[in-house]
C-alpha cells in the first residue's frame, strides 16, 4: 500500500513538471499576418478557400470543375521561373490586361460594383482590399489589372506569401497574375510540352475576357460575360512567344 502510494507521488510529480511545457506549446503559422489574420495553426486542405465559381459576375471567371482551381495547386513563390523570360510573361500578362481592363487597367473595378473603393486600387493595401469586400456583399469585387474576384485573390494572395500590409500594387498584382499564368501552363507552353491551342485554352478558363478556340468566351452568356478580344488577335499574340 505504501509502495503505491510513493509511485502515486511520483506520477503527480511528473505531471506537474510537464504540464507548464504543454500549455505553452503553440502551433506555428503558415499564413503570419496576412489576408486571413493572426493564424493560430497550419493551413490544412479545408481552411483553403472555395473554388471559384465560373458564375463570379466579373470577367474574369475560374474553372471549378477542372483541375485550374484544385485546392493546392503548384504555389509559385516570389522569383520563382515561370519558363519565360520577362519580356514573354509581361506581353502575355499586356493581351490579358487589354481583354480584361482595357481602360482602367491596374486600377480597374468591376464596372457593376455599386460601392467602389475611397481610392484607387493601386493605392490600397491588400488588406484594405479585402476589407472592401467584407463591407460590400451583394456586389461584384473583381478588382485590378486582372479582374480577381474574391475567391481567387485570396488564393494567390496566400500562395505567394503576400501579406494584409502589402500594397495591391502594379508589380504585386502581376505577381498574383503569375500564380494564374502557372496553372494555365506557361512553364509548359514554353517547355513544348502543351500545344499554342490548349495553353490558349487554359488561358480562356481562367480570364472570361479571352475567347477559347471557338471564339467565344467559356462563360459567354454566364453573368454577362463574353470574350472581349477577338480570337484572330488572341492567336497572333500567342504565336508571337511561341516555343520555336
Amino acid at each position: 500500500m505504501l509502495r503505491g502510494m510513493g509511485m502515486l507521488r511520483l506520477l503527480i510529480c511528473c505531471v506537474i513538471l510537464i504540464w507548464p511545457v504543454v500549455s505553452r506549446a503553440e502551433a506555428v503559422s503558415l499564413v503570419g499576418d496576412g489576408v486571413f489574420g493572426p493564424a493560430r495553426g497550419l493551413i490544412t486542405r479545408t481552411a483553403m478557400p472555395a473554388q471559384v465559381a465560373p458564375n463570379g459576375a466579373s470577367l474574369f471567371a475560374g474553372n471549378a470543375a477542372g483541375s485550374l482551381f484544385a485546392p493546392f495547386p503548384t504555389a509559385l513563390p516570389q522569383g520563382a521561373s515561370l519558363g519565360a523570360d520577362a519580356d514573354v510573361v509581361a506581353h502575355i500578362r499586356a493581351i490579358i490586361g487589354r481583354a480584361e481592363s482595357p481602360f482602367a487597367g491596374y486600377d480597374a473595378v468591376q464596372h457593376g460594383a455599386v460601392i467602389r473603393p475611397d481610392k484607387p486600387p493601386t493605392q490600397m493595401t491588400i488588406g484594405e482590399i479585402f476589407a472592401w469586400i467584407a463591407a460590400t456583399p451583394g456586389q461584384p469585387h473583381a478588382i485590378g489589372r486582372y479582374q480577381f474576384i474574391p475567391d481567387t485573390l485570396a488564393r494567390v494572395v496566400a500562395q505567394t506569401g503576400a501579406r494584409h500590409s502589402d500594397r495591391f500594387s502594379p508589380a504585386m498584382q502581376d505577381r498574383l497574375a503569375d500564380v494564374l499564368l502557372a496553372d494555365a501552363g506557361l512553364p509548359a507552353f514554353m517547355a513544348g510540352q502543351i500545344s499554342q491551342q490548349r495553353f490558349m485554352n487554359n488561358l480562356a478558363g481562367i480570364w472570361a475576357g479571352l475567347p477559347t478556340s471557338s471564339g467565344r468566351s467559356k462563360y459567354h452568356g454566364i453573368a454577362g460575360n463574353q470574350a472581349t478580344v477577338s480570337l484572330a488577335y488572341f492567336q497572333a499574340e500567342i504565336a508571337k512567344i511561341a516555343p520555336g
